[in-house]
């Protein structure tokens, strides 16, 4: 990790300086790091899946499972599922402790008591079953419900871990912003020679040499040389920006020909690049934790199935005749397991990772799960325009001839100067020649001069690539013009720009139509916003904004209730990402962009921004389909499993048709769920 800058303070430990926590110590939800949960599901999968081929194997394959000696199955569910409820568990137990002390029941206190219900019932049938009533009891003996509460434990624990991992994206996108600057500096002493030192010792005043190549390793202003710099991690524009004397430069921006000498400025925690990685760190902070429906309607019913599980017990104790208590405490576990949030814990978690596999195959890459039901309920979209709504490079997109000369003429000999140059502007010029078809000729005598263009030889004929005169017409209100001549006569001129993606209209329109307010921001010029707003029929636009003003105007439209997503692809994006309540990334553009995003588009195309619309608003509505047939098994046979039909019919609930139920409301859940892979996009 390079010095950089005095690191912002971020709780989450990383490149926050802080040092990386403890993998058991809560982060997110009161619930360990993902690293410390991984290991935990993998084994108690592991473990889960024997217990439940031991539970209903007898109903599979009766005559290979009916071979066991008596009481052997059961035993052995108890040993498998015991270290799944303690050890894999164990985070589980200490939430649902804490929910229990600060009276804030969650879906963890209904899990963690429906499980240890099913448990301790199970512990109990297998010491004590020849003590239980006879109807209790089958050609088998007593029932028992390990594998429950072990398949409870891992698929709950296979959700919160696809929630650590998400919560886990903001430190990569830190590191990978942290990235940018180089470990050293090239300073210059009083008496004209050059040392490398460390970043963290280069003082404001200092005089610092940037070679071809190098990214800038502190904020400074020009003193001497020629310099084209790329600030696309500032302003997402790809074209460099050439700086004369006395112009400012910024930490991590690319130097990308010649060499120059700057006087730092600003180092430290006080560059530029040192306040975006604040306002990442900042944004995500105060982003709070997304409170889920399933924890919402646990609270008030953990209360009410608690309450009604001590009724239980004490009312058949007190009302019923000799023997009334172990009768109120088997329907006590009735309740308990029937009640036990198995639908409710699979309600989101699997109807998520269905969703997340169904985004794959349509191009949308799900990094945080909560994303999806935060992007069902959006209402404005702040989009970047370079590399977004646009290719994110320059093409030609124009000729214009001078007598003499052909388009031919003027595109095969602006290329074959440009051969040898790394510059983007000569990189689209010779892509055009290429895709012309164009056999470029042999080049001799080539010097390039930043900022002036590019000079050559080309089959003996001297030409020369630069800036076009102002007096030159401009082939369009937002090009970039370039002026060609040869052997000092005008060849003519090319116009470059930063073209718009074919698909980007009609997913424009699309995403309109779902209701969703477009509105732009950029950093780029007014003039080339207004034109690119106007084309798309957008809902508005911003323009010549900074990183910082990114973040604010998403901050603006979170302030007047709207639900904002942002949709960008690069480093001057990121903290405008983590502030928004989605952030969506574009697969081609960069790693920091990525990481601050909860949701990625592979292909860096907007029609599977449409499809991530459409897929988020399906897995919501399969979310909520589950949630209620969760509970409308849970509250169907809640009145039965306590007994209060006893009275008038007779009817018990034997805790192994609450095991039943609730195993039949799971079925149904997870059936519902897998409708997702089939979803229209």
């Amino acid at each position: 990790m390079h010095p950089v800058v005095a690191q912002p303070e971020h709780h989450h430990g990383g490149p926050a300086g802080h040092g990386v926590p403890a993998a058991d110590q809560p982060v997110y939800m009161g619930l360990p790091d993902e690293r410390y949960l991984r290991p935990k599901f993998y084994v108690a999968l592991a473990l889960t899946l024997p217990v439940l081929g031991l539970a209903m194997g007898g109903m599979l394959w009766p005559h290979a499972f009916h071979r066991l000696p008596p009481g052997v199955s059961g035993w052995l569910q108890f040993a498998l599922t015991t270290p799944v409820i303690f050890w894999a568990g164990a985070p589980f137990i200490r939430r649902w402790g804490k929910s229990i002390r600060e009276r804030d029941s969650n879906m963890f206190t209904l899990t963690v008591t429906g499980t240890g219900a099913a448990y301790f019932y199970s512990v109990g049938a297998l010491l004590f079953g020849a003590h239980f009533p006879a109807e209790l009891r089958d050609a088998h003996g007593v029932p028992l419900y390990f594998e429950a509460a072990a398949f409870i434990t891992t698929i709950v624990l296979l959700g919160q871990i696809l929630e650590q991992r998400a919560h886990s994206r903001t430190d990569a996108a830190i590191r990978a912003l942290m990235k940018l600057t180089p470990p050293a500096a090239h300073r210059l002493c009083a008496d004209g020679t050059e040392e490398d030192v460390p970043l963290d010792s280069v003082k404001p005043g200092d005089r610092l040499r940037v070679r071809p190549g190098e990214n800038l390793p502190v904020d400074g202003v020009l003193l001497a040389g020629g310099a084209e710099v790329d600030e696309s991690m500032l302003t997402g524009e790809p074209l460099p920006v050439i700086k004369a004397v006395r112009d400012k430069l910024s930490a991590g921006t690319l130097n990308t020909t010649g060499s120059f000498i700057y006087e730092a400025e600003r180092v430290g925690a006080d560059t530029l690049l040192a306040q975006i990685i604040r306002l990442v760190a900042e944004a995500v902070e105060s982003e709070a934790p997304i409170q889920r429906l399933a924890d919402r309607v646990s609270n008030w019913f953990a209360p009410v199935v608690l309450g009604l599980a001590a009724a239980t017990f004490l009312g058949w104790t007190l009302l019923s005749p000799a023997g009334g208590w172990l009768y109120g405490l088997l329907n006590a576990v009735a309740v308990l397991i029937i009640a036990c949030p198995c639908a409710l814990g699979l309600a989101t978690p699997v109807s998520l990772v269905t969703g997340i596999g169904r985004g794959a195959q349509a191009g949308v890459l799900v990094k945080d799960a909560a994303a999806l039901e935060r992007l069902a309920s959006a209402t404005t979209l702040l989009i970047d325009k370079t590399g977004t709504l646009t290719a994110g490079r320059p093409q030609v997109i124009a000729l214009e001839t001078a007598p003499g000369f052909t388009e031919t003429e003027l595109l095969m000999f602006s290329a074959a100067a440009e051969s040898a140059s790394e510059h983007p502007l000569a990189r689209a010029i010779v892509a055009a020649a290429q895709a012309a078809g164009l056999a470029l000729p042999a080049v001799t005598g080539f010097t390039a001069e930043p900022g002036a263009g590019v000079k050559a030889l080309v089959s003996g004929r001297a030409v020369v690539v630069g800036r076009a005169p102002a007096s030159v017409h401009a082939l369009h209100a937002t090009a970039t013009l370039i002026g060609v001549t040869v052997d000092g006569r005008a060849a003519g001129t090319i116009a470059l720009a930063d073209a718009i993606k074919p698909s980007t209209p009609g997913a424009i329109r699309e995403l309109q139509k779902l209701g969703l307010r477009v509105v732009m921001v950029t950093g780029d010029r007014a003039t080339a916003a207004k034109l690119v707003a106007t084309e798309l029929g957008l809902d508005g636009f911003h323009a010549e904004v900074t990183p910082a003003r990114k973040q604010e105007i998403v901050r603006e439209h979170q302030a007047l209730g709207e639900q904002v997503v942002f949709a960008g692809d690069g480093l001057n994006d990121a903290p405008a990402l983590a502030a928004a309540n989605v952030g969506i990334a574009m697969g081609t553009g960069t790693d920091v962009a990525m990481h601050s995003a909860g949701l990625v588009l592979v292909k860096g195309d907007l029609a599977a921004l449409v499809r991530a619309v459409r897929l988020s608003r399906a897995v919501m509505r399969n979310i909520r389909q589950n949630l209620f047939w969760a509970f409308a098994y849970n509250l169907a046979g809640l009145p039965l499993a306590a007994g209060l039909l006893y009275p008038f019919t007779g009817w018990l609930l034997n805790p192994m048709f609450a095991g039943a139920a609730m195993s039949l409301s799971s079925i149904s859940v997870v059936a519902n769920a897998l409708r997702l892979r089939h979803a229209r996009l």
